[in-house]
């Protein structure tokens, strides 16, 4: 199956560039990363906090069956521009990873179909080589597709 998520990761970079178009309207898009009933929906993770606004703050977890957390990451969102553009840091608790630095633009393609584009930076070149080592691109493209699956539900 094709991965309709594509990632850019240059040699001797500290970013990569993620693409996707997906087949629904930069508002709808947009809502899926700004509502949390919809994020906890596509993310299959609870959204703790997220403070839609400069300066803003979010939280994510996820639990496993007897109640404890297995995964926990959040952040603080820097710009926030409805259907536009969200900027904000990214840091996993309890990992090796350094916080990551993310930009995500909304762009409109047709009234029907929109593109999302996430710059992510890292603290050195490693550690991006380190997060690409890990089944990131296929966790992401599954995200994207659950993401394109639910939101088809509310057009």
């Amino acid at each position: 199956m094709e991965r309709k998520t594509k990632i850019n990761a240059e040699n001797g970079q500290q970013e990569i560039v993620i693409t996707r178009e997906f087949d629904l309207p930069v508002d709808l898009l947009f809502k899926a990363y700004a509502e949390p009933e919809i994020v906890e929906q596509w993310m299959g993770t609870k959204v703790v906090k997220l403070e839609n606004k400069q300066h803003g703050g979010w939280q994510f977890e996820t639990k496993d069956p007897n109640g404890n957390v297995v995964f926990s990451a959040n952040g603080v969102i820097h710009d926030f521009v409805p259907n536009e553009r969200i900027t904000r840091t990214f840091e996993m608790d309890n990992a090796n990873f350094a916080p990551q630095l993310e930009f995500l633009e909304f762009e409109e393609l047709t009234e029907d179909t929109s593109r999302l584009t996430m710059q992510i930076i890292y603290k050195s070149v490693e550690h991006r080589d380190q997060q690409l080592k890990l089944p990131f691109a296929q966790g992401l493209n599954f995200a994207h597709n659950r993401l394109q699956e639910i939101v088809n539900k509310l057009k």
